[in-house]
């Protein structure tokens, strides 16, 4: 290993513990150091060696243990140090994950950086609540956005009109805090209030449920059923197959 050390950037996978790729158990096992989000299946945790330092750094609620910028200085000051250092994340480290941040920190440090893919969520949450998000019959694109934008942009920039009109699936991440201004906006932009939505909330876990309802009225649905985050909301007519499917294992 190089003086300096290495991190390496391993995608957790979507809840579930089993449900990380074989890379990304093998390196758990071998970090000297593991920094972790909050959404992580912690049993992952049991993998490390006796004697790494784990260091958690996991946001709840938009609460930050640690802010990014602090994030970004501990990989690399434990990368100086010689270590080599598992940024462990939730999903894929580079699907709305500051992978990408991340991975350009460290480059401009000089540290050298692996990826490891994740499962992403937006792919499979859906579809273990029996949720496509593409079908022949139903949508042939699908679109992932993020259900609420960085608190340094001044303006919003998803451009939700847009959106509307496009057709296909929409995937919403981290927007169940803007859940009922986001539906408004697509309404708004021209969707069809009628259009079906699923929300499928702490997916891949034993707690996983899913509430449904159309553009106009899940975000009532929801609340009445006080889901809450994590969660992934779907918008399209793949959501039907999930009457057919039913919840996937």
């Amino acid at each position: 290993m190089d003086e300096k050390g290495e991190v390496y950037l391993v995608g957790a996978g979507p809840g579930a513990p089993d449900l990380i790729t074989v890379r990304g158990r093998e390196m758990i096992s071998k970090a000297e150091v593991i920094v972790h989000d909050s959404l992580i299946p912690m049993k992952l945790l049991s993998l490390a060696r006796e004697d790494a330092e784990i260091i958690d750094v996991g946001k709840r609620g938009g609460y930050h243990k640690v802010r990014q910028d602090g994030i970004n200085q501990i990989l690399v000051d434990k990368a100086l140090e010689g270590k080599r250092v598992v940024r462990l994340k939730g999903g894929d480290p580079f699907m709305f994950g500051r992978g990408g941040e991340e991975a350009e920190v460290l480059r401009s440090n000089g540290i050298r950086v692996h990826l490891v893919p994740g499962v992403t969520s937006p792919v499979s949450v859906p579809g273990l609540a029996g949720i496509p998000v593409t079908h022949r019959n139903m949508a042939s694109t699908v679109t992932f956005v993020t259900g609420h934008e960085g608190a340094h942009k001044e303006d919003e920039i998803i451009d939700w009109s847009s959106l509307a009109r496009l057709g296909g699936t929409i995937v919403i991440l981290m927007g169940v805090g803007h859940m009922r201004k986001n539906m408004t906006s697509l309404m708004e932009g021209g969707m069809d209030p009628s259009i079906p939505v699923a929300v499928v909330e702490r997916g891949a876990t034993k707690d996983q449920r899913t509430v449904t309802g159309t553009v106009e009225d899940i975000a009532d649905a929801c609340e009445r059923s006080e889901v809450g985050a994590p969660a992934i909301i779907i918008v399209g007519e793949v959501t039907r197959v999930r009457d057919l499917l039913g919840d996937l294992e």
